[in-house]
């Protein structure tokens, strides 16, 4: 959903690279970014990676694929929930309930304590400005109840800090809807979920895997998914507009 708003696309060290030229030099992968300790070892490096992503997702317009969803919600009045393992917010960005979404790896909009002292789980409200040269952050947020360095409140590589709390309360409300659904019709749309962290792409096939669920999957790279279900070997926006067009 997020490469058709315009985000970088982080399959692969080459297109991490692309998006992020600096860390080519440095010979730093998106797992190695994506890493926990720099906010130890380095916070404002740390904070370069992901202090520029979180301007970069306050800026980004969800794309027209967001509200062809909405209306399809307003159309048919389904009951529905969105899971997602993309941390940017697009989805409540683009109107959706927040109630209803459930971001399986956390969120760059909410922030956490590195050691931590505590439970909380607080929005992120700072501001960076990140050398582009270097991806140093010019200052490094703190924990509010013990001064120690905050990180993103996001799952990341070799993660045995990551306070799930806030994710774990989004997984008991689609765990209810799961519930309310059974023995109902069900429609799963799988987009752009790969293999690689194949956390979003178990799911679909395990709720898929109910009798009367039907699961779309639409996906340019790995789009295969057996009988009954479909593919579709697109991009997300793409798809959408495919199947909204025969709807109408």
């Amino acid at each position: 959903m997020g490469v058709d708003s315009g985000l970088p696309d982080f399959r692969g060290d080459q297109g991490f690279w692309r998006a992020y030229p600096p860390y080519e030099r440095l010979n730093i992968s998106f797992v190695d970014a994506a890493n926990p300790r720099h906010f130890s070892e380095d916070p404002a490096f740390g904070w370069g990676f992901y202090g520029h992503r979180a301007n970069l997702y306050r800026n980004t317009v969800p794309h027209a694929g967001f509200g062809i969803i909405r209306a399809w919600i307003q159309r048919f009045d389904p009951d529905w929930f969105v899971v997602t393992s993309n941390v940017d917010g697009q989805f409540q960005k683009a109107g959706f309930d927040g109630d209803r979404v459930c971001e399986v790896h956390g969120s760059i909009h909410h922030l956490q304590c590195t050691v931590p002292c505590c439970d909380s789980i607080w929005e992120n409200k700072e501001e960076f400005t990140v050398d582009m040269g270097t991806m140093r952050a010019d200052h490094v947020p703190r924990c509010p109840e013990c001064g120690a360095v905050a990180r993103p409140n996001i799952l990341m590589f070799g993660d045995w800090s990551w306070l799930g709390g806030r994710s774990e309360s989004q997984r008991r409300r689609l765990d209810a809807f799961l519930t309310r659904c059974a023995g109902r019709r069900l429609l799963i749309l799988e987009m752009g979920a790969g293999t690689s962290i194949p956390t979003i792409r178990n799911l679909g096939q395990r709720v898929g895997s109910r009798e009367g669920a039907l699961l779309v999957r639409i996906n340019p790279r790995e789009p295969v998914v057996r009988t009954p279900h479909l593919s579709l070997p697109v991009g997300a926006l793409e798809g959408l507009k495919g199947i909204d067009g025969f709807l109408e």
